[in-house]
């Protein structure tokens, strides 16, 4: 189960470094800052996925749910919530190394 966080972790890195890149090229071209919002990405994907889980969240957990918490944090741009992700991802599947026995 480790081993499968810990490349869900890695997914998410990579998608963040390309949703970064993707920013800083867009920044550059427009001379400005650019950043590109998670939910905007997510719509471009697939917008039809987005509406089924706002409304999977506002059916089964809670309508304000999605309005306080989802919401907010789909705002955000693609590369935060993507690096948040890979975090909380690699958090779950960490696993401590066993010390080593000691030799006398």
């Amino acid at each position: 189960m480790a081993f499968f966080f810990r490349f869900l972790s890695l997914l998410c890195l990579l998608a963040a470094i390309a949703a970064g890149t993707v920013d800083s090229i867009a920044s550059v071209a427009s001379s400005r800052v650019t950043l590109t919002s998670f939910e905007t990405d997510w719509i471009s994907l697939s917008a039809s996925s987005l509406a089924l889980v706002k409304q999977w969240v506002e059916y089964y957990i809670h309508p304000e749910v999605w309005r306080s918490g989802a919401a907010l944090v789909i705002a955000q741009p693609a590369f935060a919530v993507l690096l948040g992700l890979s975090l909380l991802f690699w958090m779950i599947g960490y696993r401590r190394r066993r010390p080593e026995p000691l030799l006398m």
